[in-house]
């Protein structure tokens, strides 16, 4: 069960292992989402201006920390700073990390990724990128993956109040997986003036990913119970999760508060998963270089 336990926690939408205590691969893939200009004061820009290059310098406090959607026993926040550099042709790069309230150390990871991203199409309604990351852990027990290969496409209405993204990640280092997220958008823009905005924008957050299951078969042999170890690699669906952010922008800031609900799905002998909450906020201030 051991890399089956490895790889849930990897797709807690970002591994886990002991003495560092959990590793998260799935909210690495979060901080990677976030760099695909996911952010609307991004959006915005990336739509309305023709040539542009900018930071963007962001941190995020979620209340609860969880992996996969699943409670792993151990109350915590955690904090997600970020810096991130787009350019108008299409590049963008960012640094970001993960620090945990409870963890020895805390700091856990931090991430560097560098990609490629354009809107297409004549009303530029499609959206595509290409984005590798390399994760330097704080802990080398938690090398297993340590690189990101990732491809993205989004569509969006043309009053770009309904979207989806679809993206497919590579995951490689010491040992290879693969996990297919989406993200479903509905904007609602409840006060907009010429300086400002506040946004109600609701998303259904999806995940899958493949994992390897290692199942015990215990038999008698010659009169003794010999245990036969085996593995299975299975694709399954991991954690589904609801959204429900407020988001207010102001010249260069931006701000959010929002309501997390995840329903984790039992992969192997998992049973009796609870659903679990969170709340987040976060802060981002546009830097126009």
């Amino acid at each position: 069960m051991k890399k089956y336990i490895t790889l849930l926690w990897l797709f807690s939408g970002l591994t886990f292992a002991y003495s560092q205590e959990p590793t998260k691969e799935k909210e690495i893939n979060d901080l990677i989402e976030e760099l695909f200009m996911e952010d609307d004061i991004i959006n915005e820009l990336a739509a309305s201006v023709k040539n542009y290059q900018f930071l963007y310098i962001s941190t995020t406090y979620n209340s609860d920390t969880y992996f996969s959607g699943r409670d792993i026993g151990i109350d915590q926040y955690n904090l997600t700073p970020q810096i991130t550099y787009v350019h108008s042709n299409g590049i963008f790069a960012g640094l970001s990390g993960i620090y945990y309230s409870e963890f020895v150390p805390k700091w856990d990871v931090t991430t560097a990724t560098v990609g490629f991203g354009r809107n297409i199409g004549k009303d530029k309604l499609f959206k595509y990128s290409v984005a590798y990351s390399r994760y330097f852990y704080a802990n080398d027990i938690d090398n297993i993956f340590t690189n990101t290969f990732n491809v993205g496409f989004g569509v969006r209405n043309k009053k770009r109040t309904v979207g989806t993204q679809l993206s497919g990640s590579f995951l490689f280092g010491e040992e290879q997986s693969f996990e297919i997220s989406s993200r479903s958008f509905v904007d609602v823009n409840l006060l907009i003036t010429k300086n400002t905005s506040l946004k109600f924008k609701p998303q259904l957050n999806i995940i899958a990913g493949k994992q390897t299951i290692e199942l015990a078969r215990i038999f008698s042999q010659n009169g003794q119970l010999v245990t036969q170890y085996t593995e299975n690699e299975v694709f399954d669906l991991i954690n589904t999760q609801i959204n429900l952010p407020l988001i207010y922008s102001t010249k260069s800031f931006d701000f959010e508060a929002g309501y997390n609900i995840n329903f984790p799905n039992a992969i192997g002998d998992e049973s009796n998963l609870k659903n679990t909450g969170f709340f987040n906020l976060s802060i981002g201030y546009l830097i126009d270089l």
